[in-house]
C-alpha cells in the first residue's frame, strides 16, 4: 500500500466515524463558542469592543478548542486499540501521522468557520477587509499548531495523565505559532490594515509549518515504537 493510499484510507476512516457521531465536532465547537462568549462579556463595554482584543481572543479559542479536539481524537483511538492496529499494519508510519493530522485539521477548520463570524459579530472585527490573507493566516497557524499537537497526542495516548501532559507539552512549543498568528491577524483587523506586516507574519507561520511537520515526520515512528 503506497503512502497516499494509506493517508486517504485512514483520513476517510476518521472522518466517517466523526460524521456519524459528530461527538468531537460538537464538543469542540461548543467549547470555542463558549470562549468567545465569555470573553465578549469582559472586553465589550457599552457595545464597543476594546481595541486589539479580537485577534487574541480568536486564537485563544482556536488553541483551546484544538487541544480538546486532539485529546478526544486520540482518546477514541486508545479505547478501541485502533492506533495499535494501525502501527502493526504494513504501512509507512509517516503516512499514519499525515492522515491523523489531516483529520484534526478538518475538524479545526470547521470550528474556525463558526468562530470567525462570531468574533466579527461580537467584537466588530473587519474580517472581510482582506479575507484571503486572513484565511491564509488561519490555515498556516492551524497547520503549525495541529502538526505539533498530533505528534504529542499520539505519543501520550497510552499515558495515564495524558489530559494534563498534552497542554503542558504543547503550549510552550506552539507559543511562537500562536504569537505569529495573533500579530498577523491583529495587523489585518486594526482600523488601518497593515498588509505588509500580515504577510510577513504569514511567511513566518509557513516557516514554522515546514519545520514542525518535517520534525514530526522524522520523529513519529521512533516515538510511537518505543
Amino acid at each position: 500500500m503506497n503512502f497516499l493510499t494509506t493517508v486517504w484510507l485512514v483520513t476517510r476512516k476518521d472522518l466517517l466515524i466523526e460524521f456519524r457521531s459528530r461527538e468531537i465536532l460538537y464538543t469542540t465547537a461548543f467549547f470555542a463558542v463558549s470562549c468567545v462568549l465569555v470573553f465578549s462579556f469582559g472586553f465589550v463595554q457599552e457595545g464597543a469592543a476594546i481595541d486589539g482584543v479580537a485577534a487574541g481572543i480568536l486564537w485563544i479559542a482556536i488553541a483551546f478548542s484544538g487541544t480538546l479536539a486532539l485529546g478526544r481524537t486520540f482518546e477514541r483511538e486508545r479505547q478501541n486499540e485502533t492506533l495499535r492496529a494501525l502501527l502493526m499494519a504494513p504501512v509507512d508510519r509517516p503516512a499514519l501521522y499525515v492522515a491523523k493530522l489531516l483529520g484534526v485539521l478538518v475538524l479545526l477548520i470547521a470550528v474556525e468557520a463558526v468562530v470567525v463570524p462570531l468574533v466579527a459579530l461580537f467584537f466588530d472585527a473587519p474580517v472581510l477587509t482582506e479575507p484571503i490573507t486572513l484565511i491564509g493566516l488561519l490555515l498556516a497557524g492551524t497547520v503549525g499548531f495541529a502538526a505539533v499537537g498530533t505528534l504529542f497526542a499520539a505519543m501520550l495516548v497510552r499515558a495515564r495523565s495524558r489530559d494534563v501532559l498534552l497542554p503542558i507539552l504543547l503550549y510552550p512549543i506552539t507559543v511562537p505559532v500562536i504569537i505569529a498568528g495573533v500579530r498577523g491577524t491583529a495587523a489585518l483587523l486594526q482600523p488601518d490594515t497593515d498588509i505588509a506586516s500580515a504577510r510577513a507574519w504569514f511567511s513566518l507561520l509557513v516557516f514554522f509549518d515546514v519545520v514542525f511537520i518535517t520534525l514530526s515526520l522524522w520523529t513519529f515512528e521512533p516515538l510511537m515504537t518505543e
